[in-house]
């Protein structure tokens, strides 16, 4: 019996989809990796996962996960596999408020999470540019990070517990709620990260939190980046660790942006260092408008930011006093794909290193590569609350582009850093895990993969070198 019969037996017909009706996932979200799958398969719940699995690993046949296919390493490329889409089991199992935890099955648009979250005062507090169309498992599946890790941690420190359908069928059953587990390994954070080579993650139980009451936003210019990070600092001793995003943008960003998107500048005139912050309350104290209609978070970051003025630690600041420039000024820094990611030739750094080591490491790629390639231009915008740099470089010449990825990879290695913090490896990062990772930890992962993929059925040619 042919494959694709038997897949049809196990989902329906109707859900094995080939040819011309699989084009929305045969290429990734930057058109990079393109190539057609042997079909797409949409099960409804665990079960039709496991039975595709069990039939996969008897036929040795190659599964690609795949959840809102908004990756930017080609985590998702399948070609010639059969590309398991998890976008119908969209189910939220269950939130409790009490216990702050969300039950979610892995197609659960991240949008939809934060809106049902919100229907109870609370946050899924995990958020990116992709949140409309990228799903939970997905972002499980790579770690995803975000604008919010400095406060709240990466998705990894957002989840609980774990179902996953192991590359044989077996369910592997860690859906714990626990916060507390010293029961053997930590199977669950063997998965989390690990891009769909070892299984399918198929649900989860995620950590919700308080929802801010008010938030204070402001873009903040600062005398330079090694400032920045001491007004991070200060800030989160002013506010109680309540500083929820800390966003660096350079002025050849704000340039670019503008260029792009005929926005407005965030300031009357041009910075160097341009930081977004947002600080969130939750205490009823620093929410509750008073009766003028200030807001006592809002008026104490304007207390905090102008006295940072006088001593010149800060040169200029913008506080959000609407709904409406808070979000003009989020969207300013989730533009940044938009304003990324269409030039060529390109090198995507997803880079992350110690947080007094960003202005070292911009400074020294500034002296390297003009050295490289002397017309080559770079852009970046930052995570500075974490130490993760999204930093593009558009080479001259296309045949510089592996050149000058190794030479961000002297420099962040140097440092201390990692080529990859939050897009994961797929297969744009395969030759940087080949010449950086530590060869005894490539070496215990390969043994991993063997052990519970040993027929290399699952996302192959993914993360681990050749």
């Amino acid at each position: 019996m042919d494959i694709l019969d038997e897949l049809r037996g196990i989902i329906g017909a109707r859900h094995v989809l080939t040819g011309a009706d699989t084009a929305r996932w045969d290429s990734d979200w930057i058109g990079k990796y393109k190539g057609a799958p042997l079909c797409v398969v949409r099960p409804a719940n665990t079960d039709e996962v496991s039975r595709v699995m069990a039939l996969a690993h008897d036929t040795g046949t190659p599964v690609v996960p795949v959840g809102g296919n908004t990756g930017l390493s080609g985590g998702a490329f399948g070609r010639g596999a059969v590309m398991l889409s998890v976008d119908r089991m969209n189910a939220l199992r269950d939130l409790r408020p009490e216990a702050r935890i969300a039950i979610v099955e892995a197609g659960v648009v991240l949008s939809a999470l934060h809106d049902a979250a919100e229907a109870h005062d609370l946050v899924f507090p995990m958020t990116f540019g992709a949140k409309g169309s990228c799903m939970i498992g997905g972002m499980l599946a790579t770690n995803a990070g975000g604008s919010n890790v400095v406060r709240y941690g990466n998705t990894r420190a957002l989840c609980l517990g774990l179902e996953i359908v192991l590359p044989d069928g077996e369910v592997l059953e860690l859906m714990s709620e626990l916060h507390k587990d010293n029961s053997g390994y930590d199977l669950k954070d063997l998965f989390i990260g690990s891009e769909g080579t070892l299984g399918v993650i198929t649900a989860a139980v995620l950590k919700l939190s308080p929802k801010p009451r008010a938030y204070a936003t402001a873009m903040v210019a600062a005398p330079g980046l090694a400032q920045a990070l001491d007004l991070l600092n200060r800030l989160q001793e002013a506010t109680g660790g309540a500083v929820e995003a800390f966003e660096y943008m350079p002025a050849s960003y704000i340039d670019a942006h503008i260029a792009k998107t005929g926005a407005r500048a965030p300031f009357a005139a041009r910075h160097e260092v341009n930081i977004l912050v947002e600080v969130g309350a939750t205490a009823a104290r620093d929410a509750a408008l008073a009766a003028d209609g200030s807001v006592p978070i809002v008026d104490y970051l304007e207390e905090v930011l102008a006295g940072l003025m006088e001593e010149g630690a800060v040169l200029d600041a913008v506080i959000a006093q609407n709904d409406a420039q808070r979000t003009e000024m989020w969207e300013r820094r989730e533009a940044a794909a938009e304003v990324t990611l269409d030039r060529q030739p390109l090198v995507n750094n997803d880079i992350a290193v110690p947080l007094d080591k960003v202005s070292v490491f911009l400074e020294r790629m500034a002296e390297e590569l003009p050295r490289l390639d002397r017309g080559a231009d770079s852009l970046c915008v930052a995570h500075l609350g974490d130490g993760n740099i999204h930093y593009a470089v558009f080479p001259s010449d296309p045949t510089l582009v592996d050149p000058v990825m190794e030479k961000v990879e002297d420099v962040v290695g140097a440092l201390g850093g990692s080529f990859s913090a939050e897009h994961g490896i797929g297969l744009s990062k395969k030759p940087s895990m080949a010449r950086r990772k530590n060869p005894v930890a490539l070496r215990v992962m390969r043994q991993i993969k063997g052990v519970l993929d040993p027929k290399g059925i699952m996302n192959p040619g993914k993360v681990l070198p050749d």
